[in-house]
């Protein structure tokens, strides 16, 4: 990956660059390209004997730039994050080091009409919440916490009983039963009852065996 910068200029510099890049480098003219900074964000850019100056900014977004070789297949070299803005003299130099706007008209102004605000939050609790991520990564507590542990009882004994399977039928107590319910249950066979002497019943009978008996003799 290459470093790329946006180089903004007026326009009267814009016409003597083109000028230098486009005629034969063997008759190139004696116009001298420099650009110096002074500190982070400000310089000086040097083109033949004139001097302007300049200012590097942060764009309000991040560009892609792409090169080809056959006008066919595009090959990323950058991405480009910041502008080098050439002004007149006498000009003011933008405030902040972002750049508030891109480099098209649809861009302009683009941090307020296109970006979500940022949330209105006290600076203050910013940092009571990372001093207490920086406590609990520490092995400490958060402030102003209460901190109470809790354990929880439980019994051996229910443990055990709630783990334990229920048990279940074997294959033969199954075949058992399914015969024991296709068999009829057998029914009791009719027995004669013996005579009940305490009521009498039986003393006719016992009579006609007598009048029987002395008859054949």
């Amino acid at each position: 990956m290459e470093e790329h910068f946006i180089l903004r200029v007026p326009q009267s510099v814009a016409d003597r660059l083109d000028k230098i890049l486009n005629e034969d480098p063997a008759s190139a003219s004696d116009d001298f390209l420099d650009l110096a900074f002074q500190d982070a964000r400000t310089g000086k850019f040097t083109i033949g004997d004139d001097q302007f100056p300049a200012s590097l900014h942060d764009l309000p977004c991040v560009l892609e730039s792409y090169k080809t070789y056959d006008d066919n297949v595009l090959i990323k070299t950058a991405d480009i994050g910041q502008i080098i803005m050439v002004r007149e003299r006498g000009d003011t130099a933008p405030d902040g080091p972002e750049y508030k706007h891109g480099l098209t008209p649809a861009m302009r102004d683009a941090r307020r009409r296109r970006f979500r605000r940022e949330p209105d939050i006290n600076p203050d609790l910013i940092q009571q919440v990372e001093n207490d991520l920086q406590s609990i990564m520490a092995g400490g507590t958060a402030r102003d916490v209460d901190v109470e542990v809790v354990e929880q009882e439980e019994d051996a004994n229910d443990d055990a009983e709630a783990e334990e399977p229920a048990p279940r039928a074997s294959a033969t107590s199954k075949k058992e039963k399914a015969a024991g319910a296709a068999i009829p249950a057998a029914t009791p066979a009719a027995t004669k009852k013996p005579p009940n002497e305490a009521s009498g019943e039986g003393d006719e009978d016992f009579e006609d065996l007598m009048d029987e008996d002395d008859e054949e003799n």
